[in-house]
């Protein structure tokens, strides 16, 4: 296939490219970490439509030449839809709904379309601080003074190991890990899930601060609350309190997460259009920290190290 003729789709994060093909299809080419993504992107679709979730079918593997042919579910992403919509309760009950469903998967043993044997991993303490470095290896040493990055690196991660010993739900469910409007589609009138490879075992808060604290759609407090809300109606076993203090907590090293995951993109791979958002992610995690007093050592640290008129600035 030349891809040269046929129509090159936005892209996400990753390495992959997308392209829109003839006989409803899309190619994912991928040359770079290709295991992940196109084997692993497969096998968690597939997983996720075996589990009552909607996920892109694959139509056909051609991945020697390092791409797949996947169904093309059109161009309505749920972002867009809510942008037009005014009432948008309605759309977020649906979406609380595969969250629940998401949430109740149980396999953890997958096989590829080339038969390798793929575990889905488990988000461990020290994957989650790894992940949480992310601000302090890649946007710190672009905003903070050279004479300053040794001393704030170590105090900031000090913080955040601080918090992770505070979470307080343990039992691990199915995490999308990137659950949120602009990675889901209606397709003939149904709810598909997108940009699944990257899913893991862990907190069940996680996904749903990835959807209401959501950097790249900005919602009232009113909305963040109601979908909240919902979600404990949906699931009213769980302890309302536990859940609320690991939402805030894994809201608030998510988006710091995502402030260094923007910044590495804009700097190493040359990708500047994320780095807008770096400021709505400041804005959201001020608003949880102002909130609740776990976050007290953090705070102080944040204040200390970037200024109000840094966190402002849409690019370093």
């Amino acid at each position: 296939m030349n891809l040269k003729n046929i129509k090159l789709l936005a892209g996400d994060a990753s390495f992959r490219k997308f392209y829109r093909s003839k006989g409803n299809t899309i190619v994912v080419y991928s040359k770079k970490n290709k295991y992940k993504n196109l084997q692993v992107y497969d096998a968690i679709n597939n997983c996720l439509n075996k589990n009552g979730v909607s996920a892109p079918k694959l139509k056909k593997e051609f991945y020697s030449k390092n791409y797949i042919l996947i169904e093309d579910l059109g161009n309505k992403t749920l972002f867009k839809l809510l942008q037009k919509r005014k009432n948008k309760k309605k759309i977020y009950f649906n979406i609380i709904k595969i969250l629940k469903l998401n949430q109740k998967i149980k396999v953890k043993k997958l096989v590829t379309f080339k038969k390798e044997k793929y575990k889905i991993p488990q988000y461990t303490k020290t994957e989650l601080l790894k992940e949480s470095s992310l601000f302090v290896d890649w946007y710190l040493p672009q905003v903070v003074e050279k004479i300053k990055i040794k001393q704030s690196k170590k105090e900031i991660k000090k913080c955040l190991e601080s918090l992770y010993k505070k979470l307080k739900l343990h039992k691990k469910v199915f995490v999308h890990r990137d659950f949120h409007v602009s990675n889901m589609m209606l397709y003939k009138k149904k709810l598909y899930l997108i940009d699944n490879q990257d899913a893991i075992y862990g907190n069940i808060a996680y996904d749903l601060a990835s959807l209401i604290d959501d950097v790249r759609f900005k919602t009232s407090q009113e909305i963040k609350d109601n979908i909240f809300e919902m979600y404990l109606k949906l699931n009213n076993k769980i302890d309302k309190n536990k859940l609320k203090n690991d939402f805030e907590i894994l809201s608030v090293l998510r988006n710091l997460k995502i402030i260094g995951i923007f910044t590495r993109l804009a700097v190493r791979d040359k990708k500047k259009n994320y780095r807008i958002m770096i400021p709505y992610a400041w804005k959201m995690i001020e608003y949880r920290m102002s909130k609740n007093s776990l976050f007290k050592d953090l705070e102080f640290n944040l204040n200390k190290y970037f200024s109000e008129k840094v966190r402002s600035k849409k690019w370093l």
